[in-house]
């Protein structure tokens, strides 16, 4: 700088003096932007743990269904494979499965006309088939509509 106070070129000019009031609201905005900038990230997380909550449950959901399908379809195989080998009606295992199975089969126990052979002991029930097939496509579709009403 020259004696009558004017500036030289690349001189830089000198900084105001600090005021230690102006430093600590700079400071204060600085950790307030740093506490919302926080709690964005925070509510974010929240937000994905509570959708992964609900898939979990979703997901349980639907695997459960098809559980109980599943078990559904094993009983009425259990039955087709009883009555195509002609098992004998009077044995207790046969009597459970198809005291059991017959609820489940009665909608479709006279849809079709059997084929019989071995003196009408093996029976070709179709209707069983039928039935495994129809329930199998009930669960989809269950399965179906509860992703769409409840998937996000």
């Amino acid at each position: 700088m020259t004696h009558d106070g004017n500036q030289q070129p690349g001189e830089e000019s000198p900084q105001p003096p600090t005021n230690p009031h102006t430093n600590e609201i700079r400071r204060q905005q600085a950790l307030e932007a740093q506490r919302r900038q926080e709690e964005r990230r925070l509510r974010v997380e929240e937000e994905h743990l509570e959708r992964a909550r609900r898939q979990s449950i979703l997901g349980k959901v639907i695997n459960f269904i098809y559980y109980l399908v599943a078990a559904l379809e094993v009983l009425l195989l259990i039955r087709f494979i009883l009555r195509l080998s002609g098992a004998n009606v009077e044995n207790e295992f046969a009597r459970a499965i198809y005291a059991i199975s017959e609820p489940f089969y009665a909608p479709f126990s006279t849809l079709f006309i059997s084929p019989t052979w071995n003196e009408n002991r093996a029976i070709l029930d179709v209707n069983v088939l039928v039935g495994m097939a129809v329930y199998a496509l009930l669960a989809w579709l269950v399965v179906r509509l509860i992703q769409i009403l409840f998937s996000d």
